[in-house]
């Protein structure tokens, strides 16, 4: 373990959070959900100090990915093959720890042995493997299943608990960010981390939920205000009541026209707009071709100033050519 945490720094943590726990049940080492890491002791005898150092990392990692809660969400049928599970959960994961140019004990599974591309998660491969995938049992911290060898619940010898886990896997995914930015993490391991630091946000599910809710919010009277006293008030003595108010939000949907948007992500996200606004009943489409049309790129807020005295110009000759503009004869 000295080895692995001195080779990978930002495992260290990790690494040092197992609770290891001499078995004779496990063929070469495995882990639970509670970060117990169970050793074989004739394996470490018959294991290389470098192979030693991976496999300790190949374990670690299957907590630090949670991919045994990962295999909670999967259907019943494909939890219950565990073998097949734990063959995709290392395609997954031996593919980046090669990349690493790290040494696994012979057996290991990559996605080379089954014809499959690297770089995808374990959920990707599982389809693809044939039944009688097999490899070595890596535990219920990473098919979710409890081995015979297991310490079964979180009390017993040590134990990491699920707030604790999750606590690791922010800070190893910090230290990461960290050896990222000197120019020595994999691809794999960057992908993680930076899904776990900034995880996506679906923009169009975010859009959606704010206008339903100003929507919502302009329905009804849904707030109280002492601006206009409640027609009830009379029916009291020197007690004034508030009334019912309908706030009606002005709402602002703004666009990115930088020169990163191209004209296709822009009449994408001017027809996501008005596919909201359409079905929270707000009629009216925009045309997205004319407003493409006009659209100006503006560098900085100089430009943005002259394209507005532009346009104040446009308007005066504008004005002095009609009738009833300023320019116009006094009779």
């Amino acid at each position: 373990m000295v080895r692995a945490a001195g080779d990978r720094p930002y495992l260290a943590s990790a690494l040092y959070s197992l609770t290891v726990v001499p078995s004779d049940g496990v063929p070469t080492m495995g882990v639970d959900r509670h970060w117990r890491c169970y050793v074989s002791p004739s394996f470490v005898a018959a294991s290389s100090v470098p192979e030693l150092a991976g496999e300790w990392i190949h374990e670690v990692a299957h907590l630090l990915r949670n991919y045994h809660g990962r295999a909670d969400l999967l259907p019943t049928a494909d939890r219950r093959d565990q073998a097949r599970l734990n063959v995709a959960q290392d395609c997954e994961m031996n593919d980046d720890l090669l990349a690493d140019r790290l040494e696994l004990p012979e057996g290991r599974a990559a996605p080379g042995d089954f014809g499959l591309e690297t770089g995808r998660l374990f959920e990707e491969y599982l389809p693809h493997l044939p039944p009688s995938a097999q490899c070595f049992d890596c535990g219920s911290g990473a098919h979710g299943a409890p081995g015979d060898w297991e310490i079964l619940g979180p009390g017993g010898q040590g134990g990491v608990s699920t707030v604790e886990a999750e606590a690791l896997r922010r800070h190893t995914a910090e230290a990461m960010r960290a050896q990222r930015n000197r120019g020595s993490l994999r691809g794999g391991w960057q992908r993680w981390a930076e899904q776990l630091l900034e995880p996506a946000v679906d923009w169009r599910r975010v859009l959606a939920g704010a206008v339903r809710e100003a929507v919502a919010l302009a329905a009804g009277g849904v707030d109280y205000t002492f601006h206009r006293p409640s027609r009830r008030t009379a029916a009291l003595r020197g007690v004034v009541l508030p009334s019912l108010r309908r706030p009606l939000p002005v709402v602002a949907i703004v666009i990115d026209t930088s020169g990163s948007m191209g004209e296709d992500d822009l009449a994408t996200a001017l027809a996501e707009v008005t596919g909201v606004l359409q079905e929270v009943g707000v009629r009216g489409e925009p045309d997205h071709r004319a407003r493409l049309r006009r659209r100006r790129a503006h560098r900085g807020a100089g430009d943005v100033r002259a394209a507005g005295r532009a346009q104040r110009r446009r308007r005066h000759r504008h004005a002095g050519r009609h009738p009833g503009g300023p320019n116009a004869p006094v009779s």
